[in-house]
């Protein structure tokens, strides 16, 4: 396809409504009508997905993953059918099609399934006929012919993977915000828009609670080198953030974002043998349940004896305590619990590595605003740290405050820092 093809990924505050979704079309057919091909793909109307799980779970406390996707996919495929209707009532010719029909091939993890392949060929033929093609994100088959889904904020990677596939010039991701803050600016009223942010540091952002793109998104663009324009569906004047490859031209503070995320549990093991091979069988054990684990400390041995503790996303907490409880007992541990009241905050900055102190005025930040750290975690551009969930707001201002975050960044030098 030539570059004259763009890929628009609409989320589910943006098609929410009826009304929100003819003003979407209206936002479609404004791009075809400047020339351009246009592949759209949206997500679920707002709050359908939850609505849709709370029912299963009144149903069954652990219901099937493969039913599940299939409950789920209907979500898309309903706001597909009524954007390429309300695409078609203004004259503008749409074909909505599934992920099956898009030809979007995944692994057969249900739930967090994984794209392999893509057949674009019906799409092509589509877009060719000058129709606008509609593409319900988030899922797709495995090779088994079962719908499959690829987990929270899915339609991003959708999207994505779509663009690639088509060679897009670009991918558009709207949502209800104007672009990617320094901030949650819910948290931080001052947050300040992120005019151009490189991949490296999305992928950290996202990794870290930055909801406004999915992580396996931003992985997908950075290995295609695919940009990624983040806009608001509602302001059509703000150009939003332009997520690409670092070059030599684009700005590098210090500190470029402070995340927080809410949706952390920490689960410990005490009491575990300090043996060889006792740490593989614990985390191999997840991973066969494919549930992925962040920040992991074990303490130091006393009597032959140590305390292991990790972190896991709270949404994998129900299915990954059953699995420590029984590895626990094999292990001979003294105990298993886990914890929910935690978050994990977050600062991140490609100009971290030339500039030497950032963990110190972090630590520092902290402290003087009386908050504790129980877990730390760190990268060359980036370090995590797990607190009491009640001083998430207190601690994303302090540090926000703390780097000057709502003024335009000065350049980063490139004089060494040293140690």
């Amino acid at each position: 396809m030539s570059s004259n093809l763009i890929v628009q990924k609409f989320g589910g505050t943006s098609v929410g409504t009826l009304e929100k979704i003819q003003n979407v079309a209206r936002r479609v057919k404004k791009s075809r009508d400047a020339g351009k091909d246009v592949l759209v793909v949206v997500s679920a109307m707002a709050g359908e997905t939850d609505k849709l799980l709370a029912m299963a779970r009144e149903l069954s406390e652990r219901p099937e993953r493969r039913e599940i996707d299939l409950l789920l996919s209907s979500g898309e495929r309903i706001s597909s059918a009524l954007l390429s209707i309300a695409l078609q009532s203004l004259g503008c010719p749409a074909v909505a099609l599934t992920g099956r029909q898009m030809g979007l091939v995944t692994d057969n993890i249900h739930t967090r399934a994984r794209i392999k392949s893509i057949n674009a060929d019906r799409a092509l033929d589509i877009l060719k006929r000058n129709h606008v093609v509609v593409c319900a994100g988030f899922q797709g088959i495995n090779e088994n012919g079962d719908v499959t889904t690829l987990g929270r904020g899915g339609s991003d990677t959708s999207a994505v993977a779509l663009a690639v596939a088509l060679k897009a010039d670009r991918c558009e991701i709207y949502t209800d915000v104007r672009g990617v803050y320094t901030a949650d600016p819910r948290i931080v009223p001052n947050a300040r828009k992120l005019n151009m942010v490189s991949f490296e540091e999305m992928l950290e952002m996202a990794s870290l609670g930055a909801k406004v793109l999915q992580i396996r998104c931003v992985e997908f663009a950075n290995n295609f080198n695919m940009p990624l324009v983040v806009r608001s569906t509602f302001d059509e004047e703000d150009e939003g953030t332009l997520v690409c490859q670092e070059n030599p031209d684009m700005e590098q503070p210090v500190v470029s974002g402070v995340m927080s995320d809410k949706d952390q549990s920490k689960i410990t093991i005490k009491g575990v043998p300090d043996q060889p091979g006792i740490a593989a069988k614990i985390f191999n054990a997840l991973a066969e349940a494919s549930i992925s684990v962040d920040m992991i400390i074990q303490n130091v041995s006393a009597e032959g004896h140590t305390d292991i503790s990790f972190t896991l996303p709270t949404t994998n907490l129900q299915e990954a305590m059953p699995i420590m409880q029984d590895k626990g007992k094999e292990v001979h541990a003294e105990s298993v619990s886990s914890d929910s009241d935690i978050s994990k905050i977050s600062v991140v900055g490609a100009g971290m590595r030339s500039h030497a102190g950032v963990a110190a005025r972090i630590f520092s930040a902290l402290s003087n605003a009386g908050i504790n750290m129980m877990m730390i975690s760190t990268s060359e551009i980036r370090v995590s740290c797990i607190i009491d969930k009640k001083g998430t707001e207190q601690a994303v201002r302090a540090l926000h405050d703390e780097f000057k975050l709502d003024q335009e960044p000065q350049r980063v030098s490139e004089t060494p820092t040293g140690a």
